[in-house]
């Protein structure tokens, strides 16, 4: 059966009788209060858990409050990329005031990668328990405190772990963010705001850390991170309104399914050891009227089964704590689902491209071209405009061919009609990649290096862009999990791109390097190609396996 987006998922069906009037309000009985216009009469209207109706709805609130929300995560998540720029222009300076080796520069450079983009596995799972801002709150103090620390460093070993504090920190602000805006936007509009959401990240330019370096110290690069995240820190206290709602997530349904399958089987316990206690004193024939068996009730767990919804009631009644953050069950729950590994993967690629691009282009003009820390600044801001263009175009572009596909199947769509939208981009990545190899590797005018880094920027966000929405389009009810998934193979990539990036570059140059790279980003090409052919059935296939799976543990 062909389940398409409209379909999928849970709950909630609210059935109109035929003494309803048209356009009537439907009481929601866990809230006391309307929640549904009814159109018709006849037919019952079926919500995904997305749309499971709840107090003071994120998607219902004005403009106002939505706008103030994307631009403060989005202020979030361009310190995260501050953070993660921050170090590069200085590297020379720090290894001389620090008395440091080139090996532990690197380690600070790897150790910020690695942690940075595998730490949203915890905070996400923190935050379907705990919800948002508890987790935007302790992460920025993380940062602030990261910051500040490495801005007083007397020696490397103390600088490399308040870098891990800062990476631990910095992390949350894009998988969570990109989970804020799950919250609050519709799939129809959700492209377009993700594209502005991650135009953020990429204004954490080197040029900013050129010029603070050449004008003060590193040191002082460090502080103006400090004041950023304190600003950061308020706004999200007294500003940011939690756009969590418990009975939307998955993954705190599957971790209160267990909670509440604990509990029970701990009441029988008790009432079976009753019962036994009691038949001990009951006559034979009074024994005779019961076995003593206890049943447990059918409990189905949500994580497996996108259909079971747990009433609020028993949500509201049932607490949970940070002893019930597992961040596994709903990995892998991700990773079962062959169009998330194959559109994971692809946007590693994608990533650990534009981490490598950013990296060996420097050396290439301090070697080839001879240009400072504050020049070489400049000529990579041609990537991160192109980037940031490319963010916001290509998220406008997905939401429009969104709904240019769902307008043509008749108002049915599926997740993967968003990534359509990258076919534009797909010719013009390679040539454009190849272009950078070769005017690298011949030396030729930086104008034509500013071109292709501008070109290769463009299309590569694009894509990327296009592909984080797919990510959050096709994961209902898990999308902090599925964007946290996303961050740890776009980080392991990007660590293991710097860490091959120099060799190889220095062994067959920039031309055989990017020219490799042109030939990965065609292989990412083709999973996006195979997702957006295959995609649907595989997630049909996922779902009935997690329903089978769901029965089986009954």
């Amino acid at each position: 059966m062909a389940a398409t987006q409209q379909e999928t998922s849970v709950t909630d069906t609210v059935n109109s009788t035929k003494s309803c009037s048209t356009d009537s309000d439907v009481v929601n009985p866990a809230l006391g209060k309307p929640s549904l216009t009814v159109q018709s009469a006849e037919e019952p209207i079926k919500l995904d858990i997305e749309h499971v109706p709840v107090e003071d709805d994120p998607r219902q609130w004005g403009r106002v409050r939505k706008n103030t929300t994307l631009w403060l995560i989005s202020g979030a998540a361009m310190i995260s990329g501050l953070a993660a720029n921050i170090q590069n222009p200085a590297n020379a300076e720090i290894q001389r005031d620090l008395h440091a080796t080139s090996g532990e520069i690197s380690w600070t450079l790897a150790a910020f990668i690695v942690i940075q983009g595998n730490f949203p596995l915890i905070w996400s799972a923190v935050s379907e328990i705990q919800g948002r801002k508890p987790v935007y709150l302790i992460a920025t103090i993380l940062l602030a405190a990261g910051s500040t620390l490495v801005a007083t460093a007397q020696s490397i070993k103390l600088a490399i772990g308040m870098r891990a504090l800062q990476a631990a920190g910095s992390s949350a602000a894009m998988s969570i963010s990109a989970a804020t805006l799950a919250d609050m936007y519709d799939s129809h509009e959700r492209g377009s705001k993700m594209g502005i959401f991650y135009a953020a990240p990429l204004l954490g330019h080197p040029v900013l850390w050129g010029v603070l370096a050449q004008s003060f110290n590193w040191r002082a690069n460090f502080y103006f991170l400090v004041i950023c995240s304190t600003i950061i820190l308020m706004a999200f206290l007294f500003l940011f309104k939690d756009t969590f709602r418990r009975e939307r997530s998955l993954t705190y349904q599957g971790a209160l399914r267990r909670r509440m399958r604990e509990l029970e089987m701990d009441r029988q316990k008790s009432s079976s050891e009753t019962t036994i206690a009691a038949l001990g004193k009951e006559t034979p024939e009074q024994k005779g009227e019961g076995n003593g068996q206890v049943t447990l009730p059918e409990v189905k767990d949500i994580e497996a089964d996108g259909r079971a919804h747990i009433p609020a009631p028993a949500i509201a009644e049932t607490k949970l704590s940070f002893t019930d953050v597992n961040p596994f069950p709903p990995l892998l729950q991700i990773l079962r689902r062959k169009n998330n590994v194959a559109i994971l993967a692809s946007s590693a690629l994608i990533f650990g491209f534009s981490y490598s691009i950013s990296y060996t282009c420097a050396q290439t003009l301090a070697k080839s071209y001879d240009y400072d820390a504050l020049k070489t600044g400049l000529v990579l801001l041609s990537f991160g405009i192109g980037a940031m263009t490319g963010s916001v175009f290509g998220g406008r572009w997905s939401d429009r061919e969104l709904a240019r596909l769902k307008a043509e199947s008749d108002g049915k769509w599926n997740p993967e009609m968003r990534i359509a939208s990258t076919k534009l981009a797909m010719l013009w990545l390679p040539p454009s990649v190849l272009g950078y190899a070769w005017v690298c590797e011949k030396h030729v005018h930086v104008a034509a290096i500013c071109i292709m880094l501008f070109l290769s920027g463009f299309f590569s966000v694009w894509m990327y862009t296009s592909a984080l929405a797919y990510i959050v389009d096709a994961n209902t009810g898990r999308s902090c999990s599925a964007v946290a998934t996303n961050s740890s193979f776009r980080g392991t990539l990007a660590f293991i791109a710097a860490e091959v990036a120099i060799p190889l570059q220095d062994a067959i140059g920039d031309g055989g390097l990017y020219t490799l790279w042109a030939g990965l980003l065609v292989i990412m090409e083709l999973l996006i190609l195979l997702v957006l052919r295959k995609g649907e059935k595989w997630r049909q296939e996922s779902e009935e396996q997690e329903n089978r799976r769901s029965a089986a543990i009954q």
